[in-house]
C-alpha cells in the first residue's frame, strides 16, 4: 500500500498551536527594535556614553555674559505747577480797592494791588520794607526828645556855655546808632546846616530802593545807602507817574520786595474788605514740579541732583532738585505717598528750559531718578537666571551644565552677577 508521500500529496499543516507561536515572536521582535530606538533617540543608551555623545541641546537662546555699567533707576509722581502759593507782605492799611486777576504776571514797578485807591508797588530785593524812607524819616519826636535830651546835658556840663549847649541841643540825629553826636555847632549831615532838625536816612534798604528806582528810569542821584535831595526829588518824579502826592518820601505800605517777577495767586479777601496778611498769594513765573517723596526713601532728594520729568504726552524734560522741604508730613493728615499713609518730604524740581514744557501750566507727571550704580560689572539678562535646587541662583551654560552665581544688582533688564566659574564672553542660556 502506497502512502501520501508515494503518492505525492500534498504535506499535512503544522498544528495551529505551532503557527501561533511563530506569530509572537515576531511581534516581539519588532517591539524590541522600536524599544532600542527610542532610546537611542533619548540618548539613553549605553554605547552613547561608551562613543562620547551628548544628549541633543535644549531649546531657548544663547547670550553672552558682558561687562557694563548698570544704573538703578526709580520712577515717582509729581506735579507740575508754579509751586507753592505764598502771601504777600502787604503792609498796608485800608480797604481793598482793586485786584489783580489770578495767573497775572506783575514785573518790577508793577501794581500788585490797590488800597484805598493807592497803588502798592512790586519792587526787587531781598530786604523787606519795615520803614518809611525820605528826607524826614527818623526825626520825628523820638528824635527830637533825643536831641532836646542832648542839649540838656551839654547845659549841665556848661551851665555858663548857653550857646553850645542849645546848638547841642538843636543838633539832628541819626538813625546810624554807631555813629558818634557831631561836635557842637558842626552842620547837620545831608544839608541841613548847623540849625536843622533834618537827618539822612542810611542803610542797606535805602541802597536797595535807590537800584530798583533807577532800574525804573528815575536817576540823578548817586546809588548808594544815603537818602539825599537827589532821591527825593526822583522819588517825587516817580510818585507822579503814579498819580500820587509828590512827598519825595516812600511809605512803608507804599512798596513790597520780592526776588523777582511774580505770579498773582489766588485773593484772600473781596474787593471792599479790610487788608489782612492773606489778602493775595504769590507764585514764581516758573514752572517747576513738587514730589511728595517718601521720607524713608528720599536719599536721592539733594539740591542740584539731576532728574528727568515724563510729561503727560510722552515727552521727557530734564529737571534739578532744587529744595528738600526739613519737616516731614503727618500720616494722619493724608500726606502719604500713593495713600499710603507713610510720612513724606516735599522735593521742589525746577526746569531750566521753560519752553520744553509748552503750554502746560498744571498737570501730573512722572519724575526718575538715578539711585545705586555699579561700574564694570559682570551683567547677564535677568531672564538668564535659573533657581538651583541646593538655594541660590544659578546660569546654564550653553551645553547644558550649571553654575552658581552671585547677584548683585538689578537695572534695566538686566543683572550684575559674580562667581569663580563666570566670565566675561562666556554663553549662557535663557530658557524658554
Amino acid at each position: 500500500m502506497q502512502t501520501d508521500h508515494e503518492r505525492g500529496a500534498a504535506p499535512a499543516p503544522p498544528p495551529r498551536g505551532r503557527r501561533g507561536r511563530r506569530t509572537v515572536l515576531v511581534a516581539s521582535a519588532l517591539v524590541v527594535v522600536t524599544a532600542v530606538a527610542v532610546v537611542g533617540a533619548l540618548g539613553l543608551g549605553g554605547g552613547g556614553a561608551e562613543d562620547g555623545s551628548s544628549a541633543p541641546p535644549r531649546s531657548g537662546s544663547t547670550v553672552p555674559v558682558t561687562r557694563a555699567t548698570l544704573t538703578e533707576r526709580t520712577t515717582v509722581d509729581g506735579q507740575l505747577g508754579y509751586g507753592t502759593e505764598i502771601p504777600l507782605p502787604i503792609k498796608s492799611t485800608g480797604t481793598v480797592t482793586w485786584l489783580p486777576t489770578e495767573g497775572r504776571t506783575v514785573k518790577r514797578g508793577g501794581t500788585l494791588l490797590r488800597v484805598d485807591d493807592r497803588p502798592v508797588v512790586l519792587l526787587y530785593g531781598t530786604l523787606p520794607m519795615y520803614r518809611d524812607l525820605g528826607l524826614t524819616a527818623g526825626t520825628g519826636q523820638g528824635a527830637r526828645q533825643d536831641a532836646g535830651n542832648a542839649g540838656n546835658a551839654g547845659n549841665a556840663g556848661n551851665a555858663g556855655n548857653k550857646g553850645d549847649a542849645q546848638g547841642a541841643g538843636d543838633q539832628g540825629l541819626t538813625d546810624d546808632t554807631s555813629r558818634a553826636p557831631a561836635p557842637s555847632g558842626s552842620p547837620t549831615p545831608g544839608g541841613a546846616g548847623a540849625g536843622g532838625t533834618r537827618s539822612t536816612l542810611r542803610g542797606m534798604d535805602v541802597l536797595q530802593f535807590e537800584s530798583n528806582l533807577a532800574a525804573l528810569g528815575y536817576t540823578g542821584f548817586t546809588i548808594d545807602e544815603e537818602f539825599t535831595d537827589a532821591t527825593a526829588r526822583a522819588v517825587k518824579r516817580w510818585q507822579k507817574s503814579l498819580g500820587l502826592p509828590q512827598t519825595g518820601t516812600v511809605g512803608v505800605g507804599d512798596v513790597v520786595y520780592s526776588a523777582g517777577k511774580v505770579r498773582i495767586g489766588h485773593a484772600g479777601v473781596r474787593l471792599g474788605s479790610a487788608v489782612t496778611e492773606e489778602v493775595l498769594t504769590y507764585t514764581g513765573t516758573s514752572r517747576k514740579v513738587v514730589v511728595n517723596a517718601s521720607a524713608a526713601e528720599d536719599s536721592w532728594a539733594v539740591r542740584g541732583a539731576a532728574v528727568t520729568i515724563g510729561l503727560p504726552d510722552g515727552t521727557s524734560v530734564k529737571g534739578e532738585v532744587a529744595s528738600v522741604g526739613k519737616k516731614a508730613t503727618d500720616p494722619e493728615e493724608g500726606g502719604g505717598e500713593g495713600g499710603s499713609g507713610a510720612p513724606t518730604v516735599p522735593v521742589t524740581i525746577t526746569i531750566k528750559d521753560q519752553k520744553s514744557v509748552g503750554r502746560l501750566e498744571s498737570a501730573p507727571v512722572t519724575v526718575e531718578y538715578v539711585g545705586r550704580e555699579r561700574a564694570d560689572v559682570l551683567t547677564v539678562p535677568v531672564a538668564a537666571l535659573v533657581a538651583l535646587a541646593e538655594g541660590g541662583h544659578g546660569l546654564e551654560t550653553a551645553d547644558g551644565r550649571f553654575v552658581a552665581v552671585k547677584t548683585g544688582l538689578f537695572a534695566d533688564g538686566r543683572v550684575e552677577v559674580s562667581g569663580s566659574a563666570v566670565r566675561e564672553g562666556m554663553k549662557v542660556r535663557i530658557p524658554e
